[in-house]
């Protein structure tokens, strides 16, 4: 039997994503905290107590850990998703809305991924030379294909820059329709901020905006701050948006312990707000001393990474993984490139160490 005969075309031709596990002594690859958001006796003590009642389904709603984001979002509960990660919302909003879908490259693939794997056609329009969106070429795709859905990653990944304020409040605006719903003379677009890496940026959100602009679409993820492998997401938009994509939305979709865990880090704020002081520290530290370095080019970043060029990056990449550091190699999105996860002082150190080493 042949498979591919059975297999849709638009699958047929999708590369899976790939995430590889290798062993290392220094893993800065994945742009994951270096601290563990959960780690004191109270939180051990809630995630014992939900062990002991896993043969019951988790609450559907998320209703505790949704009305604890809410108040740290300053929105109401209805205003709130929650998803097994960013990717299933994505996946979620793309599935509820269709397409075209649009977004500048190179992003988060996830919205290149979902929106073949759903079969909605995509509309990428390139970065400018400095990373930031290329305002012009996206104005004409927006009026010349009218996307269903707008993704802009602030600060995006794997750049890790801010995009210009004023060019997605204007892409924002463009796209906005009436409070009573109907599409004025401009053109009707939803657009999602994925503000996966706002907590290490000085830029302002644009959660402050969701009242004015109906059409406005914040994505937010706890995988950043310290709680990757509970895999919580959320979005914030407004509620009939919100009614709409909970339609596709599978039930028991975060588990219990998920939850649990979440709303027992979330209410350690100020240990939360340390690891994120640290982090954005040592990234200043780290961009410092890479500047220094003879032969790569660092990025200035608003996240938990910096992108930097080299000459001979896939060999740089392969040098440092031999002396056990892992990084992440982006040759294939952006030519001799290299993206390292800022790390705790020490993990910083000895890959600044080995990449004089190597280089």
């Amino acid at each position: 039997m042949d498979i591919q005969k059975f297999v849709k075309p638009n699958i047929r031709s999708l590369r899976a994503y790939h995430a590889e596990e290798i062993p290392c002594k220094v893993k800065l690859d994945a742009n994951e905290s270096p601290y563990s958001a959960i780690s004191n006796q109270r939180s051990a003590i809630s995630l014992e107590k939900n062990l002991q009642t896993l043969n019951r389904y988790p609450d559907p709603q998320a209703t505790s850990l949704r009305k604890l984001m809410a108040k740290e979002f300053r929105v109401k509960p209805q205003n709130v998703l929650h998803g097994n990660g960013s990717d299933e919302l994505i996946y979620y909003l793309i599935t509820t809305f269709g397409g075209p879908v649009l977004y500048p490259v190179p992003t988060f693939s996830r919205y290149g991924i979902i929106s073949q794997a759903l079969d909605e056609k995509k509309i990428e329009i390139p970065l400018d030379k400095d990373f930031d969106i290329d305002i012009e070429k996206t104005m004409t795709s927006i009026k010349k294909y009218r996307p269903k859905l707008i993704f802009l990653s602030s600060p995006n990944n794997p750049t890790g820059n801010c995009f210009t304020s004023d060019k997605i409040l204007k892409i924002i605006k463009t796209t906005s329709f009436s409070k009573q719903g109907r599409g004025d003379s401009r053109i009707s677009s939803l657009v999602v901020v994925d503000e996966a890496y706002q907590s290490f940026s000085n830029e302002k959100s644009f959660m402050p905006l969701l009242d004015k602009y109906r059409n406005l679409i914040i994505l937010n993820t706890l995988s950043k701050i310290g709680l990757a492998g509970l895999r919580l997401g959320f979005l914030i938009a407004n509620e009939e948006i919100i009614n709409e994509v909970n339609k596709v939305r599978l039930p028991f979709n975060v588990n219990s312990i998920s939850q649990a865990v979440a709303i027992e880090a979330l209410k350690n704020k100020k240990k939360l707000r340390s690891y994120i002081t640290s982090i954005i520290s040592e990234r200043k530290r780290l961009f410092r001393e890479m500047e220094k370095i003879d032969g790569i080019t660092p990025y200035p970043s608003d996240a938990n990474f910096i992108l930097f060029r080299a000459a001979d990056a896939v060999g740089v990449y392969k040098r440092l993984l031999e002396k056990g550091v892992l990084i992440r190699n982006m040759t294939r999105v952006i030519e001799n490139c290299l993206r390292v996860t800022v790390g705790t002082p020490g993990e910083n150190t000895v890959f600044l160490k080995t990449l004089k080493q190597v280089l």
